[in-house]
């Protein structure tokens, strides 16, 4: 009870403090804003057309914290902070039941005190549920096979089949999140468990069969309904997205080779530093002991391989592997602090240079931003000059943040080269995560008025105005979202070429930025109202009714 009551004190405060983000976080938001004014719960429809690039189980989520805290930026991210109470508590339960309460405190704190894993808690993203609920499944096929095959277990009891139940459950929970990749994970994990294990078979193919009987049954819940409903032609879509998400990517979401392994490096610290001793040969206590930390191993080689397949570059894709990572952290600290394994002076040099990193960004940023304005000219992007022209009040004591991440870090390190490891990880991992506590109060709101503040203010103002308002020159669901957009009754609103020469029954406004404008000035009845933080808001009204 202690882990989750810390954890909602650290991951629910000041959800709704600043705007959800474009894409990704208004995007799910107006997915299930959508199915909330259709009344249409097993479709997912974007712009009040089917969307079929993700399944509903978040949404869902999002649909009953709408429900009862209003559709907006709270409700859109309740779901995740819950999200981040779970997690909290199955690492710990998880660390407790293999090791000890000792390691489970360990594995929760290396979780809940990174960078990352720690900041998705409060966004209104799918992918950390999508990572528990693999997890999990995983975690009870280990323990079905520890079960199976007589592994030195203390306490495990029962029926292995138990366990086989609960993996098959959530591997559907995990599919009905995010797609079959949660499958092709657990797959390829089971695949290279194999060829470890010298091309054995530990488990029983009748029980792996009931494994996906359960998941599939899960599944059904929704693909089943679905097809039922509507034909196959909504989950073929949604198939073939999944097949194009391997194969291609889009024009913003290329990236260099090692893209994934960067952003684990600094997005998962000081988790990721810390978990770099466990990736050598250790001495084991026991063969569950062994075994485990290999099956951990083979989750983040898994997750990161695969999706340095993938074509798109986006941060989160790789973010399964911050379950493997915070427990070969916990896992480093918890052998040092048992003589296991000796202490790697390297660590403490690898966290002082990427913290102190860290530090000197959130240190820098504040001043950065009181004297942006003389940053500008040596900008090349207008549009990035616009958004540093934002009025966004600094008062230069938001460095705090900075200085408490430095801090945090010396007397950390401090402490590890005292060799009092447990004292070190509290300090470590407690100061980051009050660092991102008040980072998401302090920072984050300001930054996002550079950003996008000056478009979303401009879409709250149409709110209940009867008009069209669309963007010009880039994308953006944040209209949508923002201005509350009704079903449509005109089809002819989805055409971007009869918003702006058509005969349209209402006003019309537009958004754009300032370096993709040209292309739009050459129609007339475009009537710039003002330009603001690099965004031009434009008005076209209709044509005046015949005499």
């Amino acid at each position: 009870m202690i882990i989750a009551a810390t954890a909602a004190l650290f991951f629910i405060p000041f959800l709704g403090k600043v705007h959800l983000f474009d894409w990704d976080e208004i995007n799910f938001a107006e997915c299930a804003r959508e199915m909330m004014k259709l009344h249409d719960y097993s479709r997912i429809y974007i712009n009040f057309k089917p969307f079929w690039e993700k399944p509903p189980m978040f949404m869902w989520m999002q649909i009953i914290s709408m429900k009862i805290f209003g559709v907006n930026e709270f409700a859109a991210r309740f779901p995740n902070a819950v999200c981040g109470i779970f997690t909290l508590m199955s690492v710990f339960s998880c660390g407790a039941r293999i090791y000890n309460r000792k390691f489970g405190i360990l594995w929760a704190l290396a979780f809940g005190g990174s960078l990352f894993p720690n900041m998705y808690f409060k966004s209104g993203i799918i992918d950390p549920w999508f990572n528990l609920f693999t997890f999990l499944s995983v975690y009870h096929f280990i323990l079905y096979h520890w079960m199976r095959n007589g592994f030195d277990k203390p306490g495990l009891s029962g029926w292995p089949l138990n366990h086989v139940l609960w993996s098959g459950f959530f591997m559907g929970l995990a599919i009905l999140t995010k797609g079959q990749v949660s499958l092709m994970i657990f797959l390829i994990c089971l695949g290279s468990y194999w060829i470890y294990n010298r091309f054995r078979f530990y488990f029983n193919w009748g029980h792996a069969l009931l494994y996906l009987v359960i998941a599939f049954a899960v599944t059904t819940t929704w693909y089943g309904y679905e097809t039922l409903k509507h034909g196959p032609w909504f989950i073929t879509e949604f198939i073939k997205y999944q097949y194009r998400l391997f194969t291609t990517h889009d024009a913003d979401q290329k990236g260099f080779l090692g893209y994934h392994y960067v952003v684990l490096l600094i997005g998962c610290f000081p988790a990721s530093i810390l978990a770099i001793p466990s990736f050598f040969k250790t001495s084991y206590t026991s063969h569950f002991d062994k075994d485990f930390k290999k099956w951990m191993q083979i989750l983040f080689w898994v997750v990161t391989i695969l999706f340095t397949i993938v074509q798109s570059r986006i941060i989160h894709y790789s973010s399964m592997a911050w379950f493997p990572l915070t427990f070969l952290s916990a896992y480093t600290i918890y052998k040092w602090d048992a003589k296991a394994l000796s202490y790697k002076k390297y660590a403490g040099w690898f966290l002082a240079i990427l913290g102190g990193i860290i530090s000197l960004v959130l240190l820098a940023t504040p001043y950065l931003a009181m004297n942006i304005n003389k940053l500008i000219p040596y900008v090349d992007d207008k549009f990035a000059q616009g958004n540093m022209e934002a009025s966004v009040q600094w008062g230069g004591w938001e460095a705090i943040v900075g200085l408490l991440l430095a801090a945090s870090l010396v007397f950390g390190i401090i402490q590890l080269r005292k060799n009092h490891f447990l004292k070190a990880a509290v300090i470590l991992f407690g100061g980051t995560a009050i660092v991102i506590f008040l980072a998401s109060a302090i920072i984050v709101p300001k930054v996002e008025k550079y950003s996008q503040g000056a478009a979303i203010d401009f879409f709250i103002l149409r709110q209940g105005e009867s008009c069209y308002v669309n963007t010009l020159g880039y994308f953006s669901y944040a209209q949508l979202f923002y201005v509350k957009k009704d079903v449509p009754t005109n089809p002819n609103s989805y055409n971007e070429q009869w918003l702006l020469t058509g005969p349209t029954d209402k006003p019309v406004y537009f958004v754009s930025k300032v370096d993709r404008l040209d292309p739009y000035l050459k129609y007339r009845d475009l009537k710039e109202l003002y330009r603001k933080n690099g965004f031009v808001f434009l008005e076209r009204l209709p044509p005046a009714a015949p005499k």
